[in-house]
């Protein structure tokens, strides 16, 4: 049974993007969650339920993923073409704000619209990302996005993801590995499974070549009075424990929790990334019950 409604909106350059919509029309606070790179709105299920008691919540899928238009300009698969699209979706939904859930790429989207745009973001909770990644985790990233594996049944596309990430997700039983699966994978008209993106959404990982990880420590500086929430994979090769310190250097009151034995990216429905999550929401709302 579908948990969620569909929600369709509009870029500033025409579009069609998609997010599933879940919970309560009246809630006091909307959360936007935001998926990785090759990832979309299905990765949130778990945790949309589990707010969906009380909170409206909207798990996108970026254009080039799931449900939304592809762009004709891969160049336009970037973080800051993302942050606008975010929001668009604000501003059709007519919020002045909301509280984001960003994973990954969907985190570094998070960080754009705190320091570009504070008045729109409640407060964000960035998943396995802060303002510099970790060479050997874009690499690795790179390698797959760059050449993803072709599949002839849903059997070849499991044995794919888990030969992809199984490092990330030492605990995962078979059930685990095919639903992962199914959420980032889609039949095409031959009835034969295809990762639901745009393979152009890795051109700016090949632009970068030889380059530097991107740095996004002038941005993450510019956060001011935006409660965040960070949380990171313990076997992450993205997020470091060294980058984890100088973001809480940064940002002294941000929060911050290690999920165990799981790497880049936790799925936030492991019980401690609910929980940190749930505790970080309550103060939240004690803060608005109280200004």
């Amino acid at each position: 049974m579908q948990n969620y409604s569909d929600y369709w909106y509009q870029s500033s350059d025409g579009l069609r993007l998609y997010a599933r919509q879940y919970g309560l029309a009246n809630a006091e606070h909307t959360i936007i969650c935001i998926p990785g790179l090759t990832r979309n709105s299905a990765d949130f299920a778990p945790l949309c339920e589990h707010l969906a008691v009380r909170y409206r919540i909207f798990a996108v899928d970026l254009r080039g993923r799931g449900n939304s238009d592809y762009d004709s300009t891969p160049q336009n698969y970037h973080p800051a073409t993302y942050a606008s699209d975010m929001i668009c979706l604000l501003d059709d939904l007519k919020l002045s704000s909301a509280i984001f859930i960003g994973t990954s790429l969907g985190g570094l989207v998070s960080i754009v619209l705190a320091a570009t745009a504070p008045e729109r973001v409640v407060a964000a909770t960035l998943n396995d990302i802060g303002p510099e990644a970790d060479q050997a985790g874009l690499d690795r990233i790179k390698s797959y996005v760059s050449n993803p594996n072709s599949a002839r049944n849903w059997a070849e596309a499991a044995a794919n993801t888990k030969s992809t990430l199984g490092h990330a997700y030492p605990n995962f039983s078979d059930d685990d590995w095919q639903q992962f699966t199914k959420n980032i994978y889609r039949e095409n008209a031959q009835g034969q499974p295809e990762l639901s993106y745009d393979p152009n959404i890795a051109l700016l990982l090949q632009q970068q070549n030889d380059a530097p990880p991107a740095n996004l420590w002038p941005l993450f500086r510019l956060i001011r009075d935006t409660p965040l929430l960070l949380i990171r994979g313990a076997l992450s090769d993205i997020l470091s424990s060294d980058c984890v310190a100088k973001m809480q250097d940064q940002q002294a009151d941000m929060q911050f929790i290690e999920v165990p034995n799981c790497g880049h990216a936790p799925l936030l429905s492991e019980p401690s990334a609910l929980g940190a999550i749930d505790r970080f929401l309550n103060k939240i709302k004690a803060k608005d019950q109280h200004s």
